[in-house]
């Protein structure tokens, strides 16, 4: 197991090229030395996601203690003591050298330990209390890698970003978190439309939703564009050397939203994914817009909140 800083740097690579398609590839489009940082980021979530959702076949009791383990090791890491892990050095050495909040980093533990025992958000705050440190918190730890002008303006725009992205992620695996007995979409919106568990169960069954619940994933999808919307400013605040990655993540995440809706806003039938060429033209198009261009915003609510809980949405 190779411990030393620079095949840390390279497993948390590996693990990023091999699981984090999307974002991986938007990665490329940074500075070579803030790629690692970025990898390194990815590692320390993906790692943590691995222990709470890839040991399926142990208790939750066991699953919680493998966590707490390795959250022990980091924090030991942080306070100046040696690590044994093959991610870790590379995780503690970013965080060093861009001063990261160590805040961000026990909101996001706190989060991945929710996973072990919460299965359902009855409330719209909720799930957000939950993604403050699934999602919000990555987007403030990238942001002194990503670089800024202005960090106290484009703190918040960081943060809905990743709500963005997360709430995209909810929507589109429905079904697979449904086997993992969660679901993630608030049990207010699920009465709000009339659907229960048991009716996403049987959709993800059968392949098929009724229209009830096609109406509820147009409802989440309305929610999450809100969330882009609140991000979009962000862009144009990072430094000009990060804003064709961010562009590029933020085109290519928005785009799974356009394939669910392209699909009726059938969920179960398969996993939305943005085609190939689709990527490679967003891509292609981030690297030559030049910087300080406003993101383009599709499908956007004018004027929402990105926190609103307001009447069914009409597909």
């Amino acid at each position: 197991m190779d411990t030393s800083l620079g095949g840390s740097y390279q497993r948390c690579r590996e693990l990023h090229r091999r699981h984090g398609r999307t974002y991986y590839l938007a990665t490329r489009l940074l500075p070579a030395w803030k790629r690692r940082h970025v990898h390194a980021l990815y590692g320390f979530t993906r790692y943590a996601d691995e222990i709470v959702d890839r040991t399926e076949d142990l208790p939750a009791e066991a699953r919680a203690a493998q966590l707490a383990d390795w959250s022990e090791r980091f924090l030991a890491g942080l306070a100046g003591e040696p690590v044994d892990d093959p991610l870790l050095p590379a995780v503690l050495h970013t965080i060093a050298v861009f001063d990261l909040d160590r805040a961000d980093f026990a909101l996001f533990l706190r989060s991945m330990a929710m996973d072990l025992t919460v299965t359902d958000y009855p409330r719209y705050a909720d799930l957000l209390d939950y993604m403050a440190g699934s999602a919000a918190a990555i987007g403030t730890m990238m942001l002194p890698i990503l670089g800024s002008a202005d960090p106290a303006a484009a703190r918040e725009p960081a943060r809905q970003l990743g709500f963005a992205f997360q709430m995209t992620n909810f929507i589109r695996d429905v079904a697979e978190d449904l086997a993992r007995d969660r679901v993630y979409l608030p049990g207010e919106d699920l009465a709000e439309f009339g659907v229960s568990r048991a009716d996403l169960v049987e959709a993800a069954r059968r392949g098929v939703s009724p229209p009830r619940v096609r109406q509820l994933i147009a409802y989440e999808v309305r929610r999450a564009r809100a969330h882009y919307a609140a991000a979009a400013p962000g862009v144009t605040l990072l430094a000009p050397a990060s804003q064709s990655c961010i562009r590029t993540a933020y085109l290519l995440y928005g785009g799974i939203l356009d394939e669910v809706v392209a699909a009726g806003y059938e969920v179960f039938a398969g996993r939305a994914v943005v085609p190939g060429r689709r990527r490679a033209a967003v891509v292609a198009r981030a690297l030559l817009t030049p910087a300080g261009t406003p993101v383009p915003v599709p499908g956007a609510p004018a004027g929402v909140d990105p926190a609103w809980a307001g009447s069914p949405v009409t597909p």
